[in-house]
């Protein structure tokens, strides 16, 4: 069962059912929308293009990589591209960096995105092999992308503060300590995720 509408909602109505907490939450702000994203390459390569720029500077590099490249969805077209072609697109050499070590990765069949490991844990070990994509980036693709329900991205800031909103603590808890206060959520913890970033973009009086 991954993060569709339905299944979000089954999942939050689980948790809510034994943490008065979330069941509040809901309540405050309602049921959030699923946020998916396709599975594969492009997606990483999305996620490298758009590190540490807008929404739209991310869609307008992208527009150029694929444009000069001659389709970027290609990791093959991207392996072939000189430097000074990632470079006129937009990317830095740190992100051309990052951009070649995906697609080498996926073109050698070292890093396979359509049958990664079950585990969660072993599946992201999979994923930070590329270069800038770290644990953070690994979660949100294997939640987003790939619909697995337990992904808990406890390193993420607005999870921290919210969630210790959500249960009540006097200060932001830790990463340590918001990993502990999720074991109770498994295997729902994603949909939780969800209702966290929900919760941190809705004014609650």
């Amino acid at each position: 069962m991954g993060v569709s509408a339905a299944a979000l909602r089954q999942g939050l109505d689980e948790v809510a059912a034994r943490e008065p907490a979330i069941a509040a939450a809901l309540s405050r702000v309602g049921y959030p929308e699923p946020r998916l994203s396709d599975r594969g390459y492009a997606t990483l390569l999305r996620t490298i293009v758009g590190q540490q720029v807008s929404v739209s500077a991310a869609r307008s590099v992208w527009n150029k990589l694929d444009a000069i490249v001659g389709g970027a969805e290609d990791p093959a077209k991207l392996a072939a591209a000189s430097d000074e072609m990632l470079r006129a697109a937009g990317l830095s050499r740190q992100k051309s960096g990052y951009a070649r070590s995906l697609a080498n990765l996926v073109l050698s069949g070292e890093l396979n995105l359509e049958h990664l490991p079950e585990d969660d844990e072993e599946a992201i070990a999979e994923l930070v092999k590329v270069k800038g994509i770290g644990r953070w980036s690994a979660e949100i693709y294997l939640l987003f992308a790939e619909e697995r329900p337990d992904i808990w991205p406890a390193g993420d800031l607005a999870i921290q503060i919210e969630v210790g909103r959500i249960v009540g603590l006097p200060a932001k808890p830790s990463e340590k300590e918001v990993r502990a206060i999720a074991e109770p959520w498994r295997p729902h913890r994603g949909a939780v995720a969800i209702l966290s970033w929900h919760h941190y973009n809705t004014a609650v009086l």
